[in-house]
């Protein structure tokens, strides 16, 4: 980490596309809105190649702007084992898959950490994940928003604390 007074995360999905750059716009946005933009470095990431350099999926980029949130800045990476478990002090899978591809790549278990554990309307009973909303329809990705803004608010409460 650059700079140690800033909280940095990097949240992380398969392509860079659709859930991990939703993510990142909806945790920004709520960050500026509670004035703590000086105090956290933002950024997402794939673990898979296939997209690095593309702008967000155009559903990602439809329902943050219902939402006036915009990603239009953010283009997609791929994690990087050799330098972002250094610059990072979260790092936040959507699901279980990435999670485990981010441990198998060598980066310390203590900051990893799915994303929806931070939603405090989750019981037990219910998924651990965030769907890749993908290959279905645009419902799925107002879903999917529904999903992190909970989770990105219920991490920013508890990282503030």
């Amino acid at each position: 980490m650059s700079d140690d007074s800033r909280t940095s995360v990097l949240f992380v999905c398969l392509g860079n596309i659709c859930r991990s750059p939703l993510a990142d716009g909806i945790f920004t946005h709520l960050v500026k809105q509670r004035g703590l933009s000086d105090q956290f470095t933002i950024d997402s990431c794939g673990t898979g190649a296939w997209h690095v350099g593309n702008p967000p999926d155009p559903r990602s980029i439809l329902v943050a702007a219902k939402n006036n949130i915009d990603l239009s800045n953010l283009r997609a990476r791929q994690f990087n084992a050799d330098t972002d478990p250094s610059e990072f002090d979260w790092i936040i899978p959507m699901d279980t898959s990435n999670h485990r591809e981010l441990i198998k790549q060598g980066t310390p278990t203590a900051k990893v950490r799915l994303i929806r554990s931070f939603d405090p309307t989750l019981t037990s009973n219910k998924a651990p994940d965030v769907p890749d909303p993908y290959y279905g329809g645009d419902d799925g990705f107002d879903k999917v928003y529904e999903m992190l803004v909970r989770a990105c608010d219920g991490m920013l409460t508890e990282v503030q604390a």
